[in-house]
């Protein structure tokens, strides 16, 4: 008798995932992902979601009544999370991780990489994916069957759960903010800012004690804008006063595309990196993002301390570019003199930064290996000589950026010494 009830009760329960007729709508969603997909039920069910009755309608709608129609199910984008979080959506629209999306699909080498790498998720875009997308973009993500990368909230607040406390752990930077040009979380976590955050972790420092973690200096108090004074191409306008600082800096915005490296006028690249707010073009836009982080410094250092770091920092900007500057304009010398000759995807004969490292498929094959040089010079080596000195970490800063700035230097010099020879044999 009992065998007969379980068999009735388990073909009712499938009835009821496939109709949604006999229990409610919720209920069924829930009884068939038990199955489908446990981790995201698991994950609801402890989050605050669950508690406050936001359940699996209020994001995904009510089309998707069974396994036949699950391509009805609506996937949340931001608006959605709007709805409840009205000011953080406010403060996200005007950050950079909006931009992700958008600056990754403004550089040029991300419509000759695989789609794989861009829009599956594997590469560039696991970390680009964010940022509000427009109806038309969302639309030829889901014909390419990328459907999951709809929304940025859950990037940090992964779903279902939705954790804030998850969010707000340094470990939830990490994913994205490391690695070949932006080892941030190495930096962070290896210098004495994440090595007390770690020692307070274990419970061997004082509750009160000061551990300072990306989010504290980043997103303070919440604010989801997240800014920096520099951005992440370490550049700025206007131009600084002393003359050699700007004559390397135009150097490298040549370098980046930005600036015509013939006539030294704007690209339509300018109007790229002004839509995605990447750079900090004016100097109270500057000065705004860098008093946020005199501030925040404040709190646990004394101000003038703060203000000596950051101007510390600001002046090994400056050395940093005089280095990058030498390299960009010994490269550039072979493209002038005919030595390397101007790969088919570049606009000038020019060394061009937007096109990274790519020296097989398509029609980048002329990409010569000194302009890799150069290209790791900038966006590993010098990138990891700023960013580790404002991470106070004083390995990444000297041994991994510095010191491997001036090698880059000096095996370009030789490339070029050994390039122009070459040429001039064969002529």
């Amino acid at each position: 008798m009992k065998k007969t009830r379980f068999i009735v009760l388990g073909c009712s329960i499938a009835m009821f995932c496939f109709t949604g007729l006999a229990v409610g709508d919720e209920e069924a969603c829930i009884t068939c992902h038990r199955d489908i997909s446990p981790g995201q039920v698991a994950d609801w069910e402890s989050s605050k979601h669950s508690k406050e009755d936001v359940t699996c309608s209020v994001c995904h709608g009510e089309n998707h009544k069974g396994a036949e129609d699950a391509g009805l199910a609506q996937m949340p984008d931001e608006h959605v999370c709007a709805q409840c979080h009205e000011e953080r959506f406010n403060q996200f629209a005007k950050g950079k991780h909006n931009f992700g999306w958008t600056s990754l699909n403004a550089m040029p080498i991300t419509h000759v990489e695989p789609d794989e790498l861009m829009e599956g998720g594997r590469g560039c875009g696991g970390c680009h994916n964010m940022g509000i997308k427009s109806e038309a973009q969302k639309k030829e993500q889901r014909e390419k069957g990328y459907r999951y990368q709809n929304n940025s909230c859950d990037e940090c607040h992964t779903r279902h759960s939705f954790s804030k406390k998850e969010a707000l752990n340094p470990r939830a930077c990490q994913q994205c903010h490391m690695g070949y040009d932006h080892p941030q979380w190495e930096m962070w976590s290896s210098a004495k800012h994440g090595t007390r955050y770690f020692v307070k972790e274990k419970g061997e420092l004082p509750e009160n004690a000061a551990a300072p973690t990306c989010q504290l200096c980043h997103m303070p108090d919440g604010d989801h804008a997240n800014k920096t004074a520099w951005g992440f191409l370490g550049v700025r306008l206007p131009l600084p006063e002393d003359k050699q600082w700007a004559a390397d800096r135009v150097t490298i915005l040549k370098a980046l595309g930005v600036l015509n490296p013939e006539t030294g006028e704007p690209t339509a690249r300018l109007d790229a990196v002004k839509s995605v707010d990447m750079v900090r073009l004016t100097e109270e836009a500057w000065l705004t993002e860098r008093e946020k982080m005199i501030k925040t410094c404040s709190k646990c250092h004394s101000e003038q301390y703060a203000r000596e770091q950051l101007a510390m920092g600001d002046s090994m900007m400056q050395k940093a570019d005089r280095l990058m500057a030498e390299g960009i304009e010994t490269v550039a010398a072979l493209y002038k003199d005919g030595i390397i000759k101007k790969p088919e995807n570049y606009s000038f004969a020019y060394p061009d930064f937007l096109y990274f490292m790519r020296t097989g498929g398509g029609n980048m094959d002329q990409m010569s290996h000194i302009d890799q040089v150069l290209f790791q010079m900038y966006m590993k080596h010098r990138m990891r000589t700023y960013q580790g000195f404002f991470h106070v970490n004083p390995d990444y800063a000297y041994w991994y950026g510095w010191a491997m700035m001036t090698k880059d230097l000096g095996e370009i010099k030789e490339l070029a010494k050994t390039m122009r020879a070459t040429a001039k044999t064969e002529k």
